[in-house]
């Protein structure tokens, strides 16, 4: 039996509780337990944390190889090691082979795992690591301070193609036999091998910087796998999507919202396109009315409480199917449509039950462009 074994602590200091904090929709430990939940070779995926608040978060991933076990305060300090969780967890548990994976490197696949098992089964092969190749010329400075290069001819400087460059361990994932492990008391042992991956993956979460660019690199990775259908219907919440969800009053006690400029031109970019865009909300207010009236759109729909029976009639009205529709919410009264549309959204302050039936995230907050965003996303895949 081949197990994943993914330890995440909860006293994280760079990043506080980074493991479960979002990105791309997500809390961070959801992505590498979704990688090893796809791949074929993985029976059980072991999640191991001393946090209560992480093992509620991760009960709630309905990932359904996924089990989740504690950790002892000794293993979960900033001092200990790794291995010193591996090796807690082999001692109780009864698998043959395991995978080491590391919840900071989101960017890891379920294609990456399975390939490092297919190294791992070669003949001679008794551990193997994750690599990616870096293509960069590397320097040292001797005890006098003079600078020479390690592994290039200053004199005969390659070109980027004709280089092999090196290999630099990413740390996604180790894998190595149980019997192996508890012999060597270390995640690699014997004949090591190496899997390489994508040299987008050498980046992995340490520091709030790395958080920035690895979500951007996350987010292009979901635009390209998801699959929009045709759009016909541009349906969003307002209060929440199209503001920020904050009431705001004058000193005259008038009641304020503020909407984004970005989201406007986004529905006029629809129109353009053809596209019917509208409306549904739960609330009556006259700001609401007057900002559809100002984008020109199709459809307002006002006091709604059943907003899955408005959007269906709204379809039968135009003739247009709801895998055709697209709708943004927020809230749990927009989860039914989000789950019946062709292309249901959230955006990223969304509740988190309408978060996970969406078909796509916002990286932008609602009423800071978040429309705008899913706007481009959709245009940029017509």
């Amino acid at each position: 039996m081949n197990v994943a074994f993914i330890p995440v602590r909860g006293g994280s200091k760079s990043i506080p509780l980074k493991n479960i904090r979002e990105i791309a929709g997500k809390p961070l430990a959801y992505w590498t337990a979704k990688a090893a939940n796809d791949c074929e070779e993985i029976d059980r995926i072991y999640i191991a944390t001393d946090s209560d608040r992480i093992r509620e978060t991760v009960e709630g991933f309905g990932l359904n190889k996924v089990y989740v076990i504690g950790r002892s305060a000794n293993s979960a300090t900033d001092t200990a090691s790794t291995e010193s969780a591996m090796l807690e967890f082999a001692e109780k548990y009864e698998f043959d082979n395991i995978v080491l994976i590391q919840a900071t490197s989101p960017l890891l696949t379920s294609a990456d795992i399975s390939g490092g098992f297919s190294e791992f089964n070669k003949p001679g092969t008794d551990s193997v690591l994750s690599a990616v190749r870096q293509k960069r010329f590397q320097w040292k400075i001797d005890r006098e301070g003079c600078a020479a290069p390690i592994n290039y001819d200053v004199f005969h400087r390659p070109r980027r193609q004709e280089f092999d460059g090196y290999l630099v361990e990413n740390g996604a994932f180790y894998i190595i036999s149980r019997e192996l492990l508890l012999e060597s008391r270390n995640r690699l042992a014997g004949n090591i091998h190496i899997y390489e991956m994508d040299e987008a993956s050498y980046l992995e979460i340490d520091e709030p910087n790395d958080w920035i660019i690895i979500e951007k690199l996350l987010m292009d990775r979901i635009k390209k796998t998801v699959k929009i259908p045709e759009i016909k219907m541009f349906l969003t919440d307002c209060d929440g999507c199209l503001t920020d969800g904050g009431m705001y009053y004058s000193e005259n006690g008038d009641e304020m919202k503020r909407f984004n400029t970005l989201d406007g031109m986004g529905v006029q970019m629809l129109r353009e396109r053809g596209i019917l865009t509208g409306i549904v909300t739960g609330e009556k207010r006259e700001l609401n009315k007057r900002r559809a009236q100002k984008l020109r759109m199709d459809i307002y729909e006002e006091g709604v409480q059943d907003k899955i029976s408005v959007v269906r009639r709204l379809c039968e009205n135009y003739n247009i199917d709801m895998q055709n529709v697209a709708y943004i919410g927020d809230d749990i009264n927009d989860l039914e449509v989000i789950r019946a549309v062709g292309f249901g959204c959230s955006v990223a302050n969304g509740v988190k039950a309408v978060k996970e039936a969406a078909r796509y995230v916002t990286v932008k907050l609602g009423g800071q462009g978040a429309v705008r965003e899913v706007v481009d996303f959709i245009l940029g895949r017509r």
